[in-house]
């Protein structure tokens, strides 16, 4: 049915009125004589209907016979609008060379996809494909294929599969990076380290895995003191030493201590304040360069606000063109003081970003005590938190000579 209808477009059709003497003998010789007559209708003593523009031309003959007049209502099809369009020489044109511009752009390389990539960066991939000429906006057949992939595995080891195919103008780089986990081996054997206080507190829970225990929940230790140590006696029968191992000190110990904080917030601080004066320039991009006239600085203090755009056939097409506008605002710059809410707001922020990176690191908060005051320079917050830390302190393990341990 739509082939029909696409024919009747290709070859042309009227919408008549037909009306006169004898209608019905006039559409009765029509289907004698082949002439094809659609969509009829009747209204009072006239009747409309649609007919091919081969057949309208044969009409003559039957209208005279029938007494019958007819009027052209509309013209559809090819036939009726090519002459128009051809009178719009504007828009034929501008339609030639878009075409013309769909064709050469087909040509070119307008976009770069990569995938696959965890500890190749995008920019050091996309320095690798600057040295190699391969570029947005290079032509299709300048490009390699079998040596971009070749150049791709020489250049990063790492990479054990690259794939590079062209879709349209897209260019799409699918790579596998050696996902085996490096194996680094251990030495069989260790100068020996201590856990060692950071800090003066007191010790308020411990459980060693390795190593020797010189201090025990509720010791009071200063910084320095070793907790655990790496040299490890091994006894005679007699319980006399009779030489040392040495190991890397493991446990879990937790340092109770007080931390505190302090912060400071200037009083005044610089704040915008838009002038309501902007322009506004346009500009076009393609690829990575950016044209646009020359212009002078628009305002003394000005910020810059872009807007970008490409239409939708460009995007489905992965050419990389588009246009936009670049917005300069005017603003002065004014004085300031911060209020009580305002400064609080501000420090607590900076508090809860200090407390969420001690919760990282594992520190447990036991007690707080914070307070915020204002001089005559800036708004301050002080505290103090009782806290339980781990202990990471590390030193190299004193080694002890045999002799030194008969003595």
């Amino acid at each position: 049915m739509n082939m029909i209808k696409f024919l009747k477009y290709v070859r042309g059709y009227l919408r008549i009125r037909l009306w006169g003497f004898s209608p019905e003998r006039f559409m009765n010789l029509c289907s004698n004589r082949g002439i094809l007559l659609w969509d009829i209708v009747r209204e009072g003593d006239a009747y409309y209907m649609c007919i091919s523009l081969k057949g309208f031309w044969e009409l003559k003959p039957i209208l005279k016979k029938t007494g019958t007049r007819v009027a052209i209502l509309e013209r559809y099809g090819l036939p009726f609008f090519i002459p128009r369009l051809l009178q719009r020489k504007i828009f034929i044109l501008g339609l030639i060379a878009a075409i013309a511009f769909w064709i050469i752009s087909s040509f070119y390389i307008w976009d770069i996809e990569l995938t696959g990539n965890l500890r190749i960066t995008e920019d050091i991939f996309q320095s690798f494909l600057k040295e190699n000429q391969v570029t947005v906006g290079m032509r299709r057949d300048e490009l390699d294929i079998g040596e971009l992939e070749k150049e791709i595995r020489r250049q990063f080891p790492e990479v054990t599969w690259a794939s590079a195919k062209l879709e349209g103008t897209r260019l799409k780089i699918d790579i596998k990076e050696n996902d085996a986990p490096i194996v680094v081996e251990k030495p069989e054997t260790t100068a020996g380290t201590d856990l060692v206080a950071e800090c003066d507190g007191t010790v308020a829970a411990i459980i060693v895995r390795s190593g020797v225990p010189l201090v025990s929940i509720g010791d009071v230790v200063e910084a320095g003191t070793i907790l655990v140590e790496g040299r490890v006696p091994v006894f005679n029968e007699d319980k006399t030493v009779r030489e040392y191992t040495y190991v890397d000190a493991d446990a879990d110990i937790l340092l109770e201590h007080t931390r505190y904080y302090t912060e400071e917030l200037p009083i005044d601080y610089i704040r915008k304040e838009y002038t309501g004066r902007q322009k506004e320039h346009f500009y076009l991009k393609l690829g990575s360069r950016i044209w646009k006239l020359p212009e002078e600085p628009p305002f003394l203090v000005y910020d810059s606000v872009m807007k970008e755009t490409r239409p939708l056939a460009l995007e489905k097409l992965n050419i990389s063109v588009f246009w936009g506008t670049v917005t300069h605002r005017e603003y002065q710059n004014t004085e300031h003081d911060y209020t009580r809410e305002e400064a609080e707001a501000l420090l607590n922020q900076k508090l809860m970003d200090f407390l969420a990176d001690l919760e990282e690191k594992g520190v447990q908060i036991i007690e707080k005590d914070v307070r915020i005051n204002k001089n005559d320079t800036s708004w301050v917050m002080e505290g103090a938190f009782l806290v339980r830390e781990p202990v990471t302190g590390r030193e190299e393990t004193t080694r002890m000579d045999m002799g030194e341990t008969n003595e």
